[in-house]
């Protein structure tokens, strides 16, 4: 019987945060969709997860060891860093991830800085990575690569002669050709990349454009089989290629959502917003989530449609993030100038009509925000995925709202039929969607959010784990239920999704 891989997790960030009290330091789990669904699997078939601590002090062997150890025994699997001076945080980080790849992947080139000291950082640190994955893995260990901080890192291991068996997951968008193709590093980045055993997207769009690229700088790429995963033969290289979408633990929001505490709340909130209806939007301070079009869009409804003043809140919340990069502390600004000036024209008595909150909320309180939204604006001018739609629906447990979803967003593929799709850019046509949602009747709002939710139940976050693991073990994906799928592993170790049923 063939022995289970291990699994080893490497991203960017470690699943935990690292925080400074007076002169202690203490960790508390991190957040987000790949924290959620990794940790189970981690757990129960053990493992390692590698990433950055997100501080560039200078720690000890013994401070890592008194601050890691206790949660790795915790956990249940092995957490290693890795250790990143004021440097590579600044050119690999800040740098060529985060004025490179991250605007030209999300389609605002205009926002990038080609940098060839960036590029010499972002090669160095994969490599760093690299050494620390290459000190703790064993050659039968599965590498599970995540985004787009890490696209050097299987090319760096085989670099040095170390044989594992890869796999990479790209958790934001992949440009068409004609903008990827502006890189410098265009090349360099797509070899780096097909040294990887699979290589995953979250949509078939993103992986179109991944095909279209290779085409582009080598006209001998070949493409062998179809569906969800296919081969790729290109520059010498041969790669599984697959889209697989992200999703969220489904049954974990709407199990909260239904919660008496959590009801309560939501049940409150309208009267303390002083509204009949409450629209939602949830975002990370980030110029691809499209804020400034949104409020833009949401002052135009109410010059256009008088009727809703005094009836709707638009309560935004937008989570602080990269706030040493001048880009994002502008975009706050033009955030806090929209919202004074469209609550200087238009609050009246005690009504105000955006309550914007520039802070991370705890998850009771975000549940019961969705719980209580009549309508979520998720208007992102580019996206991967956006999981926040998702949560939304899940939330939606009674007297169903309407999502209004950007047709630029990775999930609008799975989403589109339930969801009012909007181009973000077009502020009348948001303007005049949000008027729709909220005129909807409540037969249509059930119809719409019926579909979503089936279509968010059937592949959540441990569907998606799941299949990721069963296409890097070499099984093919199939048009068919996940029920009828063989078990990924010989030992017939229970499914993600038995575990959650559990």
């Amino acid at each position: 019987m063939a022995k289970e891989p291990r699994l080893v997790v490497v991203s960017n960030r470690l699943p935990v945060v690292l925080e400074k009290d007076d002169n202690s330091q203490r960790l508390k789990p991190g957040s987000g969709g790949l924290v959620t669904a990794l940790t189970p699997i981690l757990k129960d078939r053990g493992g390692i997860w590698i990433g950055w601590l997100g501080t560039t002090e200078t720690l000890s062997i013994r401070q890592l060891r008194t601050i890691l150890g206790p949660a790795s025994e915790e956990w249940g699997f092995r957490l290693y860093p890795v250790l990143l001076s004021d440097e590579e945080a600044d050119q690999f980080y800040y740098g060529f991830a985060n004025e490179v790849l991250w605007p030209l992947f999300h389609d605002l080139q205009t926002r990038c800085r080609f940098d060839p000291a960036y590029w010499r950082s972002y090669v160095a640190v994969n490599a760093k990575y690299a050494r620390v994955v290459a000190r703790h893995t064993q050659e039968d260990d599965l590498v599970w690569i995540h985004d787009y901080h890490l696209m050097g890192l299987s090319a760096a291991l085989k670099e040095t002669g170390v044989k594992r068996r890869y796999a990479f997951f790209l958790h934001i968008p992949f440009p068409p050709p004609d903008l990827f193709l502006k890189l410098p590093w265009r090349e360099q980045l797509l070899r780096m990349l097909l040294q990887n055993d699979l290589i995953a997207f979250q949509t078939l769009r993103d992986r179109r454009n991944f095909l279209g690229s290779l085409r582009a700088l080598d006209r001998r790429t070949t493409v062998s089989g179809r569906g969800p995963a296919i081969k790729v033969t290109s520059m010498g290289y041969t790669a599984n290629v697959a889209h697989l979408p992200i999703s969220i633990d489904f049954k974990g929001f709407s199990r909260q959502a239904k919660q008496s505490d959590v009801a309560a709340q939501a049940k409150q909130l309208k009267e303390i917003y002083h509204c009949e209806h409450l629209i939602i939007g949830v975002d990370r301070l980030d110029y691809t989530k499209g804020i400034p079009e949104r409020l833009n869009a949401f002052r135009l409804a109410l010059r256009r449609y008088p009727e809703l003043r005094g009836s709707i809140t638009l309560v935004q919340i937008v989570v602080p993030s990269r706030e040493r990069v001048p880009a994002y502390g502008a975009l706050k600004g033009e955030i806090d100038a929209l919202v004074g000036q469209i609550n200087g024209e238009f609050t009246q008595g005690g009504w105000v009509p955006i309550v914007y909150r520039y802070q991370s909320i705890p998850r009771d309180e975000l549940v019961a925000h969705y719980r209580a939204a009549d309508v979520a604006l998720v208007t992102p001018l580019k996206d991967g995925m956006n999981l926040v739609c998702k949560e939304y629906c899940a939330c939606q447990v009674e007297d169903p709202g309407v999502l209004i979803l950007s047709e630029f967003a990775g999930a609008a593929s799975q989403l589109g039929g339930g969801a009012l799709l909007v181009n973000p850019y077009d502020i009348e046509g948001v303007a005049d969607a949000l008027y729709r949602a909220l005129t909807m009747p409540l037969s249509q709002r059930r119809r719409r959010m019926r579909l979503l939710r089936r279509n968010i139940t059937q592949e959540d976050i441990f569907w998606w784990v799941d299949n990721f693991l069963r296409t890097a073990a070499g099984k093919a994906l199939g048009d068919f239920p996940e029920s009828t799928l063989p078990p990924l592993f010989p030992r017939g170790r229970r499914t993600m999704r038995q575990q959650e049923a559990d």
